[in-house]
């Protein structure tokens, strides 16, 4: 038997200024046929599950394409359609196979393909017929459609955020069509979507809300014929009317034994709604508490999430910080100018700098700096962590130190902070400073929660802002939790 491997990943955020083209994807994780397996066969990410499940049950796996770009704007329909020109094109070298294992992100949107996941999947589904099974894995943070869910006969979402958990995911995806070639099971996909969108803040899943609800989800395991049970937790900042969290239960063979435990779990986060939006902590009340938090603390940037697609130049919390006088912290910004410009000067030597946005568009301010070291900027994860990749690349770097002793990392490419090795492996300590800014809101977490004794979200202006009620929505469904009320019969 053999099963193709194919993926097009990108979250999509369609308040953010700016489109997504091909160098976006090309600067990212961009890998055909044999390249995929060298990627990722040893990687936490689940391609690597994938990959494993295969040669686990003697299946040749055929891999096609797997390409990735860091979270942004929304995504070019020239950038998209070179995609699957590119992934189709190789795909039907390869004709017939005996199924499809894929890697959507959930949460992709094109200019002229709101639904981007679901549009490919379904031409997927067209190109290879009704009758090969399309099994695969989604990000928790999708925004799932009807489109997917018809297109394929099983999709798994991560079980953690920060997502650690995705090559075990990857692996669960590939047992599920290893065991639908092979006859043991025949998948049958489930789909409810909630009448809310769970707030980004609160989809911690080793905390509460959350993680009440994802037990609830893997005890449904232990009952007749439940295969799969996925909660997805949804991204709030796409316009588009699938957005919003829902929940895929995966039944072998018949429907109806996945039918109470959608209802189960609806009722619960329907019932408990009010948990799922949380209350928003701003910079001043971590500004008076500062003097009795341990240290380094982790200050989670939210308005300015990378990995959500932020641009990643905020100096909001860098100016606050500085005009309140607290302490040593460490930021890392996005701003290619200022590598430009910090480039033409030698380690140690002192100059004026202009650094970042302001997201509240307050004009920033002009900065002393010293220049502390620059060079390349690429570095390696071996751990698990957010988001399972291996290799990561910043472009050229430069580190510099304020007058007030912050340290700033500029960076030309933009990279979410899912590793500490973004610090260590350029010679910052992170035990150093007092606080580590690091641009998300859960992500961040897996690498920094073991240096860093206290965590706070943030709740920063930007096009990732924790309260999606800021940002005007035009496709969204209509009634949705916490815009509307929504009937409850608890």
């Amino acid at each position: 038997m053999r099963v193709a491997l194919l993926g097009i990943v990108h979250e999509s955020n369609t308040f953010a200024e700016g489109l997504t083209g091909l160098n976006q994807f090309r600067n990212g994780h961009w890998h055909f046929g044999e390249e995929i397996i060298t990627e990722y066969k040893n990687a936490f990410h689940e391609v690597g599950g994938m990959i494993e499940a295969m040669r686990e049950a003697d299946i040749q796996i055929v891999p096609i394409m797997y390409a990735e770009a860091t979270p942004g704007g929304t995504v070019t329909k020239e950038a998209f359609e070179h995609l699957m020109r590119e992934m189709f094109g190789e795909l039907k070298k390869h004709l017939p196979v005996d199924g499809c294992l894929v890697v959507p992100h959930g949460a992709g949107v094109c200019e002229a393909y709101p639904d981007m996941d679901g549009h490919w999947l379904g031409r997927l589904r067209e190109l290879v017929g009704k009758d090969t099974p399309i099994i695969g894995t989604i990000d928790p943070h999708a925004n799932v459609s009807k489109a997917m869910i018809d297109a394929t006969n099983a999709l798994v979402a991560y079980k953690t955020n920060p997502h650690v958990d995705q090559r075990t995911v990857g692996k669960e995806a590939g047992k599920i069509m290893a065991d639908t070639l092979q006859g043991r099971i025949k998948p049958v996909q489930l789909f409810a979507p909630l009448p809310l969108a769970i707030s980004i803040e609160q989809q911690l899943t080793e905390k509460n809300p959350c993680k009440e609800l994802h037990e609830m989800a893997k005890d449904a395991l232990s009952r007749d014929g439940i295969v799969s049970t996925s909660i997805v937790l949804g991204f709030p900042y796409a316009d588009v009317k699938e957005m919003g969290s829902s929940i895929i239960v995966i039944v072998n063979g018949d429907a109806s034994h996945g039918e109470d435990v959608l209802k189960e779990l609806t009722n619960h986060v329907v019932c408990n709604r009010s948990a799922f939006n949380g209350v928003k902590q701003n910079i001043g009340s971590i500004v008076d508490s500062w003097n009795h938090t341990p240290k380094p603390l982790l200050l989670l940037d939210m308005g300015d999430n990378v990995g959500g697609g932020s641009p990643g130049d905020s100096i909001y919390l860098l100016d606050q910080l500085e005009d309140e006088a607290k302490g040593n912290v460490f930021h890392c910004v996005h701003d290619p100018t200022a590598v430009h410009v910090a480039n033409a000067y030698e380690k140690g030597q002192r100059f004026e700098l202009q650094i970042g946005q302001r997201p509240d568009r307050v004009s920033t301010r002009r900065r002393w700096v010293t220049l502390v070291s620059k060079g390349p900027g690429s570095f390696e994860e071996t751990a698990p962590r957010h988001g399972g990749q291996v290799h990561f690349d910043m472009g050229p770097i430069a580190i510099v130190k304020t007058e007030n002793n912050h340290v700033l990392m500029l960076t030309t490419l933009r990279v979410p902070p899912y590793s500490l090795r973004q610090l260590t492996a350029f010679g910052i300590n992170p035990l150093d400073f007092d606080a580590i800014v690091a641009k998300g809101v859960n992500a961040p977490i897996a690498a920094y929660k073991d240096v860093c004794p206290a965590i706070v979200q943030v709740n920063t202006p930007g096009v990732t802002a924790a309260d999606m009620t800021m940002f005007h929505y035009e496709n969204r469904r209509v009634p949705l939790y916490p815009f509307e009320e929504i009937n409850c019969t608890c």
